[in-house]
């Protein structure tokens, strides 16, 4: 039989839990350098001599780099892996190999530069350029406030634009639902039905809707005008062409454009990123649809449902039915609104029936804190899972040109879904066009 004293007994209990440390310690040192390894191969941390932060701020949403082969949009803080700054881009998909991101770190001021895992999103349909997420991980005991991005790991900062780091401080949501429509071009000019949809989406809960305009008309310039001083548009200049030749189709054509639909991927994951923090809900749409809910009266009643019935979904896609403009019913025909150009969506109530050998382009409302990486039609990275949602809970209303064009009137089918909000949209609409067009 062993006789240990108490003071033997301590002295083991405290070699134990001091090995048991440096074990845990170890294993975590090893997880973290291995995620590194992974997702951040080859990445250099190292300080150039006498280097402070400087660099021009950027000035425009859009900034090209020298190589004219890089351009970002902006820099977020990303911690749901690990301390990363993700910048979000547009990159030649060959013809870049290397990045690096200059960090600005405070409170010294000085400057880190780590080198970048460039992730061109899948979805690129055969352009040459791509959305792109340039992923950096962060030097640790900096919390940098600002980055630049750069070809080499040598430089002279003075040359380099300078990106404010957006998403590095915790905010509380400051709005329910946020609609992103990117983007706006071809002279847009369907004047009528961008206000009965935006009035639409206040009547179902939403209190922020994001542009990213390329141009509209004048008209449309004085509506934007409207409701960026109500408080429920924000626009995100969006002059894509300025930089690369773009294609208003979103599959490559061979016809020597760069990217697919101004960039609309590009946007749309900005889109996400800059409310990740102030919007409980993203929803990723177009101006001409509109998510209707059937069994519930507006977004935040219906979500609040979903989410119960899919606990950890993220993502939740609604499917398309189109409501041809060119099949009308003249219920609703306000004489006020002749003038104003555009589509009226209380004339459009017939669908067409689905097909189901033929794909849905479903729109989605998401958690934004629980994707990564986003197509139109579908995430690309998330972190929940995600839910179709049956069409008896909710469609998109896509009032638009038909696809079925040889239907006849008799073979689609008649859905007045739209009409139970007539009375207050009809009302909210010529508040509108009385202050703006009429």
């Amino acid at each position: 039989m062993m006789h240990c004293g108490k003071k033997h007994i301590f002295a083991v209990v405290t070699c134990i839990l001091f090995t048991s440390m440096l074990i845990f310690s170890w294993r975590d040192t090893w997880l973290q350098n291995s995620i590194t390894t992974k997702f951040f191969p080859q990445t250099t941390i190292a300080s150039p001599a006498g280097d402070l932060c400087r660099g021009k701020p950027a000035q425009n949403v859009i900034t090209a780099l020298k190589d004219n082969r890089t351009f970002i949009i902006s820099p977020y803080f990303d911690d749901r892996e690990s301390k990363v700054t993700r910048v979000i881009g547009i990159v030649h998909h060959e013809d870049v190999k290397e990045l690096y991101c200059w960090f600005c770190c405070q409170p010294n001021g000085k400057i880190y530069v780590s080198k970048a895992k460039i992730d061109v999103h899948s979805d690129r349909f055969g352009f040459p350029y791509g959305a792109t997420d340039i992923v950096c991980l962060e030097p640790q005991n900096c919390d940098p406030t600002h980055v630049s991005i750069h070809r080499s790991p040598h430089g002279n900062i003075d040359q380099l634009p300078r990106f404010e780091i957006k998403n590095r401080k915790a905010e509380t949501f400051s709005v329910d639902f946020t609609v992103c429509i990117s983007a706006m071009f071809g002279n847009y000019n369907n004047v009528l039905q961008f206000i009965q949809s935006v009035e639409m989406y206040k009547i179902l809960g939403v209190q922020k809707v994001m542009i990213y305009k390329n141009n509209c008309s004048h008209l449309m310039e004085k509506v934007l005008k409207f409701y960026v001083e109500e408080g429920t548009v924000e626009i995100i200049p969006w002059p894509i062409d300025s930089h690369l030749r773009v294609s208003s189709e979103w599959h490559f054509m061979q016809d020597g454009t760069h990217i697919g639909y101004y960039g609309q991927i590009t946007a749309l994951n900005d889109c996400i990123y800059r409310n990740m923090l102030r919007s409980k809900f993203v929803v990723l749409s177009d101006a001409d649809e509109i998510i209707l809910p059937l069994k519930h009266p507006d977004w935040k009643t219906m979500m609040s449902s979903l989410q119960k019935q899919n606990p950890g979904a993220g993502v939740f896609l609604f499917e398309n039915h189109i409501f041809p403009k060119t099949v009308s019913t003249h219920v609703f025909n306000i004489s006020s609104w002749n003038t104003v150009p555009g589509v009226n969506i209380l004339q459009h109530v017939h669908r067409e029936p689905d097909r189901k050998d033929v794909f849905n382009g479903r729109k989605m409302i998401i958690d934004p804190r629980k994707v990564v990486q986003t197509s139109v039609h579908s995430v690309l990275r998330a972190y929940g899972k995600s839910v179709k949602v049956p069409m008896n809970i909710a469609l998109i209303y896509h009032c638009r040109v038909p696809h079925q064009r040889n239907l006849p009137r008799e073979s689609l089918i008649r859905d007045t879904t739209l009409w139970r909000y007539n009375s207050s949209l009809i009302m909210n609409v010529n508040r509108v066009l009385n202050q703006t067009v009429l």
